[in-house]
């Protein structure tokens, strides 16, 4: 797995498949499109799984436990091709029960699998003609594990997706290599590879598993995938009506769906499909020593996060060298089902809550008429607000819907009255009821703490980004863009400013000014090393005039660099008289 930039559309018309006489295909209706996704967006939860005959070495060769995820030790370790093909002789995992890896999925409320098919090592887990490294033939198993996992997901009512490596390929001459090759027998013609193995072995993924496969997964496409190579590919898969495949063919094909990894984007991506996908530890195929479990409340808060910002969560599991889940995962995702049982109504076939920033106690999801709440964070006194002027016509817990909850409207927005203790640790759902569209009202912001995850981004290139579980405000090319606050002030007077912020290198120099009730601060953003080095800078006095909610702005004016910062958070803090 990789996290790959954004890729441009590349046309069908000029490319090398094109003849004079070629039909071209009508473009896609937005109807027509609506209707071929229409089951993945209703289907929100889906399972990943890494499994192939990396497996078997479980990250470890040579005695050493080798760095990077379990399905990348080929590469990590630079193993000589003819060593890692010996490593079929023995793999053979006589436990692999499809029926039950499949159930797993359903009791967890997930609506579709993927599985790899072939990841970047070249092995095949599938029967295929085009290569003999495949689990039929090069293992004592001799079984096609995909056309029993297509039998058990036709009878259990779950759709079924083939992730692809399309273009690296560590044991195949010509595949392309992160890095470069270490090994002369992968020297070879990358076009010559793809036309003998990569497309055959696709043509097989997408004729011989009847109803199989609903998506095809693409993966680390490297500048070896050219427009006209991926077009070929891309002609293949239009053969396919009803077929969803992602971002990362490669050769500018933009596909079906955004594919953020291990992360959430801050507000998602407005206007696309996308999919998060997640391990449930940090490695994606099994690894014997990685025993970092994420919890279950994380589990399950990141799938409201990603279905409260539109989104699919695609988590991962990875199975041993015996065909086994293990144990620690099958347990998380058996408690995610299980509030899933009560509470999916409020994640299937929602789109994206109406809030343009994150709440202070949860999430939100919504269905036309219907607002789920989901309140990680009870609050205390007993009352939640949410920041909303519509009218609504009640307020229920999920879990029990026939018994109502009082609610009042203030300045802030509804308030409702909740019970004194959560009846969900992890996430209490509370669904709203109403006639109109929801309008939402100005969320209020504390001044001392003006973070870039609450603010309002005004313009077409800054956007909102999480590292390590913080968000900051990055890819500000344009100085025409700003980023706007509400925001509450005690008391009229004098308040100190600071911001912080990165900057790398020779990208300094930008001018800036925070104004506030009318009042300005100006600015210049210098140097602090890199994109990722943070520094809070004081900036100087500003006068509020009046006490009360108040618009805060951060605008550029000028950017002599390549962007004008990342910025992190601002605070205006009242000065002692």
């Amino acid at each position: 797995m990789k996290i790959l930039p954004g890729l441009l559309t590349a046309s069908l018309c000029g490319m090398m498949l094109c003849t004079m006489n070629a039909a071209v295909p009508a473009p896609e209706s937005k109807e027509q499109r609506d209707a071929r996704m229409a089951w993945w967006r209703e289907a929100r939860f889906g399972m990943f799984i890494h499994w192939g005959v990396y497996a078997v070495p479980g990250g470890i060769w040579e005695g050493k436990d080798i760095g990077g995820g379990g399905e990348w030790v080929m590469h990590e370790a630079k193993i000589a091709v003819a060593d890692y093909k010996k490593l079929p002789a023995q793999f053979n995992p006589v436990k692999f029960d499809a029926d039950a890896w499949v159930a797993v999925a359903k009791a967890a409320g997930m609506k579709y699998i993927v599985i790899t098919a072939k990841h970047h090592d070249g092995f095949a887990m599938f029967a295929s003609k085009a290569s003999p490294f495949n689990i039929v033939d090069a293992t004592p198993f001799k079984r096609d594990p995909l056309k029993e996992l297509a039998a058990a997901c036709r009878k259990q009512g779950i759709k079924l997706g083939f992730y692809y490596s399309q273009d690296q390929d560590w044991t195949a001459p010509g595949g392309a290599s992160f890095g470069g090759h270490w090994d002369k027998a992968q020297d070879g013609d990358f076009a010559s590879y793809l036309h003998t193995k990569a497309i055959p072995q696709l043509k097989e993924l997408l004729t011989n598993y009847q109803d199989a496969p609903a998506v095809i997964w693409f993966d680390t496409p490297t500048a070896d995938m050219t427009p006209a190579l991926s077009q070929e590919i891309v002609a293949l898969l239009k053969e396919h009506p009803g077929l969803i495949w992602n971002n990362r063919l490669g050769g500018g094909d933009p596909g079906d769906t955004e594919t953020p990894e291990q992360h959430i984007p801050p507000t998602g991506y407005p206007g696309r499909d996308w999919e998060t996908c997640m391990t449930i530890n940090d490695t994606w195929g099994f690894k014997t020593h990685d025993l970092k479990w994420k919890s279950t409340e994380t589990l399950l808060r990141n799938l409201i996060d990603i279905a409260s910002k539109g989104g699919n969560y695609l988590l991962n599991v990875g199975p041993d060298a015996e065909g086994l889940i293990p144990p620690p995962e099958v347990e998380r995702l058996e408690a995610v089902g299980q509030w899933l049982k009560i509470n999916g109504e409020a994640i299937y076939g929602t789109q994206a809550g109406p809030f343009r920033r994150g709440l202070p106690w949860g999430r939100a999801t919504q269905k036309p008429g219907q607002l789920f709440l989901h309140v990680f964070d009870w609050p205390k006194d007993g009352r939640l607000l949410v920041p909303i002027g519509s009218p609504i016509e009640s307020a229920a817990l999920l879990a029990e819907p026939s018994k109502n909850l009082a609610m009042k409207k203030t300045e802030a927005g509804l308030e409702i009255a909740v019970p004194n203790e959560a009846p969900d640790a992890i996430a209490t759902v509370i669904v709203l009821t109403h006639k109109v569209p929801i309008e939402t009202v100005a969320q209020i912001g504390n001044p001392e703490a003006l973070t870039a995850g609450e603010a309002e981004v005004k313009g077409s290139t800054a956007t909102q980004e999480e590292h390590d579980g913080v968000v900051n405000i990055g890819y500000w090319t344009n100085p025409k863009d700003a980023i706007e606050w509400q925001a509450r002030f005690p008391d009229a007077g004098r308040y100190a400013v600071s911001m912080t912020y990165a900057c790398d290198a020779n990208s300094g120099g930008s001018k800036f000014t925070v104004s506030v009730d009318g009042s300005s601060l100006a600015g210049v953003v210098a140097e602090t090393g890199s994109w990722g080095t943070y520094r809070t800078v004081p900036l100087g006095e500003i006068t509020v005039a009046h006490p009360g909610v108040a618009t805060v702005r951060l605008a550029p004016s000028e950017k002599p660099g390549m962007a004008v910062m990342n910025f992190r958070e601002l605070s205006l803090i009242p000065v002692k008289k």
